[in-house]
């Protein structure tokens, strides 16, 4: 057998043809009518051309709530991606790097500090601009539990509010959010199809984030998360740095804020000691007599005066019984004595 092998066994043997699907033309032999087998076109019909890749990732220090929130913008941004987290102690313009590295043109960066404290960084790199928010009320998709069922993947519709038209500083940041939360058209990753909302709106000198599902052909819509409300802090010129191009005058920093509503809470207090204290000097303070009114005597009436009774004899001590019946052959035998001596 290993002999006919080497020999050309392998040229003995028929060639293996292609098989093919039987055509219209061409009828079975049972007389069935064949089937036509057509390929479905590609989901993606153009070229993609606007490469937006934004990254989004945040510094040591977050907390549960951010680290969802950071979770639900990649899932709803198809052309994001993701990288470890950044140590605090490094400075910001080393993102530019990292975006480099990772080969996006726009960043969301997270930053914490105290545990507590939430700030987002939306940044053009590595030229600019940049703009630094201060993150508040953040409410995720799992927290919220509303009703809705977006595709995943699909591309969302912007919604600004007509303030973002009539301010410098509004407008530069409407041109940021929508080259970052925009999906680009043809994009690998996302669905041809649109069926959700992002609405920008400025209330209370506050951008307030909400997310919007398409749920009727009326354009009817029901909220279904994340939310949060961005309050803005400065705009700079380059990309998490330089020249200072707008600061919010009405920004008030959260260290400020706790910070005066514990003045606020110790001012309470103060009032309250001073107020004891006033009490208390008031009791010990010497009382002023009020002379008596004169007038008070024009409705007394005086008692009648009843007259003396003199008691010459004196009264006859009453004996001490505890027991009634006893009492009673007391009170007898006097009555005997008093009746034998009147007789």
């Amino acid at each position: 057998a290993a002999a006919k092998r080497k020999r050309g066994g392998s040229a003995a043997r028929p060639e293996k043809r292609a098989k093919r699907a039987p055509s219209a033309a061409e009828p079975r032999p049972d007389g069935a009518v064949p089937e036509e087998y057509s390929v479905p076109p590609p989901v993606s019909q153009g070229k993609w051309k606007n490469k937006e890749r934004v990254l989004i990732f945040s510094s040591r220090g977050i907390n549960f709530r951010t680290r969802h929130l950071m979770q639900d913008l990649r899932t709803l941004m198809p052309h994001s991606k993701a990288d470890t987290k950044m140590d605090r102690k490094d400075q910001l313009f080393v993102i530019n790097e990292v975006c480099e590295m990772k080969n996006c043109n726009k960043c969301i960066f997270f930053e914490a500090k105290k545990k507590q404290d939430l700030y987002m960084w939306l940044s053009n790199t590595p030229q600019g601009p940049s703009a630094k928010f201060l993150v508040q009320n953040i409410h995720t998709l799992a927290e919220l539990k509303m009703t809705g069922n977006c595709l995943r993947g699909s591309r969302p519709l912007l919604s600004f509010d007509p303030t973002f038209d009539k301010e410098p500083h509004y407008a530069l940041l409407k041109e940021l959010f929508i080259q970052i939360f925009s999906t680009p058209q043809y994009h690998p990753k996302s669905q041809p199809f649109v069926d959700h909302v992002f609405t920008f709106t400025v209330t209370d000198e506050r951008i307030w984030f909400r997310n919007y599902q398409i749920i009727e052909e009326d354009a009817s819509l029901v909220e279904i998360g994340p939310r949060f409300v961005l309050n803005l802090i400065k705009v700079f010129q380059g990309s998490f740095g330089g020249p200072t191009l707008y600061e919010n005058p009405y920004y008030q920093s959260p260290n400020m804020h706790r910070r005066l509503i514990r003045l606020s809470l110790a001012a309470k207090f103060r009032e309250k000691q001073q107020v004891k204290e006033v009490q208390q000097i008031k009791k010990k303070g010497s009382k002023v007599l009020i002379e008596g009114d004169p007038t008070e005597v024009v409705f007394e009436t005086p008692a009648e005066e009843k007259p003396v009774a003199i008691q010459l004899v004196k009264p006859e001590s009453k004996p001490i019984v505890k027991d009634k019946k006893k009492l009673r052959k007391i009170q007898r035998k006097k009555q005997k004595k008093l009746f034998r001596t009147e007789a």
